[in-house]
């Protein structure tokens, strides 16, 4: 089953919420309390997209997390590399090659192939997007150019 951390889903709940409040920041502790996550949780998720670009952080008494580019040019993606690093689905998907079938694998390159549509997939959907609240009735779609490669 392919599942996001604890901290990516964090991740992007935090960009989400940034991306739907119209303050020029917003605290750690606002977010956190928000959602019930632990403030220092947050705080480590924060600081990590701070690192990658994602945000920004201002200090002082109106200081707290801002996106650090428009919504509409950061994607699903972004966060998830930012916090977890590149997406894998298999041991041999690192560079490291850390299985002991990797030279006899008939399923690798198959496993490669899905893996880099699931990117792209994630590579399709923007903050600004997940910043609109769909219908209920709405269903999800994945473009189909993305399924199709």
């Amino acid at each position: 089953m392919l599942r996001l951390s604890k901290k990516a889903d964090y991740a992007l709940m935090a960009v989400t919420h940034l991306a739907v409040r119209s303050l020029p920041s917003t605290s750690a502790r606002e977010i956190a309390e928000h959602y019930d996550i632990p403030l220092e949780l947050m705080a480590k998720v924060l600081q990590r997209l701070v690192r990658t670009g994602l945000l920004v952080s201002s200090q002082g008494t109106r200081g707290g997390y801002a996106l650090g580019r428009p919504a509409s040019a950061m994607t699903v993606a972004d966060v998830i590399q930012a916090i977890d690093g590149p997406f894998t689905i298999t041991a041999c998907s690192t560079a490291k090659h850390d299985c002991d079938q990797f030279t006899k694998c008939s399923i690798r390159d198959p496993l490669w192939q899905i893996r880099e549509r699931i990117a792209a997939a994630l590579q399709t959907v923007t903050i600004a997007e997940l910043a609109v609240e769909p219908a209920d009735d709405a269903p999800v779609v994945i473009p189909a150019r993305v399924l199709r490669r």
